[in-house]
């Protein structure tokens, strides 16, 4: 059949409009490997001039994906936007008064959402200036967890306990990332009194040694936990400052398997780990001094008749 053949109607607004629809997803689909492409060409940029930074292949990764995810989001938007408006050219509907109103629409929206603008340049830069990335754990605004999703408004958080936060980027004052190429072990572990203090401190580090020399740990241990110093002359012990590097993201798996490898050695080689007692001082009842009352000497159940009599 020729396009003459064809009704007006179908020629001049139904074949158009769906010309544009399928190229608007074409477009979609497109803009995915188009950003890909651009993202790769900066980091093989950054990378020749030797002003990227020493990351990771896993925080490569993640930096990727997060400016891929959220370059797509925007011209995905862009290209929506677009073919709305083509199509609606295509209806008759009048696009210059509508641009226009919208134009104005926006001015005092503007004015209104200021916070909404802040969150959008917020973001922008959380973004370019790669504070954070999509599997980070970092704390923001008060709220500690890993990072689900990042757009250009917000910040999405899962806690330990599994509660997703959302969180304004405008919000966002201080970015404290905790998974960031490396992370330290830093462990407190308090020591009785009267310990061989050189023999402790020899044990510990012998347990952080055997640690990074361990199949299971040697890729993820970078730097052997060892005493740094002692701490502090305690109430109870003397405690032992233990540090040592692991790489982003091991550093709570590698602090409990170095608190369990340092009790099953303290209880190896006989070194206490103080706790608090309590030291209880009982007057001899036939000594100087009151007798304490009947009642507390023991139960109840033991004490004299005439003390149950009414």
């Amino acid at each position: 059949m020729r396009l003459q053949n064809l009704p007006p109607v179908v020629v001049e607004t139904i074949l158009p409009i769906f010309v544009i629809v399928v190229l608007a997803l074409l477009a979609l689909r497109g803009v995915r490997l188009f950003v890909r492409g651009i993202v790769k060409t900066l980091f093989d940029r950054e990378t020749a001039e030797g002003t990227a930074q020493e990351l990771s292949a896993l925080e490569i990764q993640k930096r990727t994906d997060t400016i891929e995810t959220l370059g797509s989001r925007v011209l995905q938007a862009f290209v929506v936007m677009i073919a709305t408006l083509m199509v609606l050219g295509k209806l008759d509907f009048e696009i210059g008064p509508a641009v226009a109103g919208l134009g104005v629409v926006g001015i005092a929206v503007g004015f209104g959402a200021q916070s909404l603008v802040r969150d959008y340049f917020n973001g922008a830069l959380i973004l370019m200036e790669n504070q954070f990335s999509i599997g980070d754990v970092v704390s923001i605004a008060g709220v500690t967890g890993a990072v689900e999703d990042l757009t250009l408004r917000r910040t999405t958080l899962r806690d330990l306990d599994g509660v997703v936060h959302t969180v304004p980027n405008g919000e966002i004052k201080v970015a404290s990332n905790r998974t960031r190429t490396w992370a330290r072990i830093n462990q407190d572990v308090t020591i009785a009194y009267g310990t061989d203090l050189d023999r402790a401190i020899g044990v510990v580090d012998a347990v952080g040694e055997g640690m990074a020399a361990d199949p299971v740990w040697k890729r993820r241990v970078l730097e052997a936990p060892r005493v740094d110093r002692v701490e502090a002359l305690a109430e109870y012990g003397i405690t032992l400052k233990i540090l040592g590097s692991v790489r982003a993201l091991d550093q709570w798996a590698a602090g409990g398997e170095l608190r369990k490898r340092l009790l099953a050695a303290f209880t190896e080689h006989g070194i206490e780990i103080p706790r608090p007692q309590r030291v209880v001082l009982a007057r001899d009842p036939d000594g100087p001094g009151p007798r304490p009352p009947e009642a507390i000497v023991g139960p109840a159940e033991d004490a004299p008749g005439a003390l149950l009599d009414p």
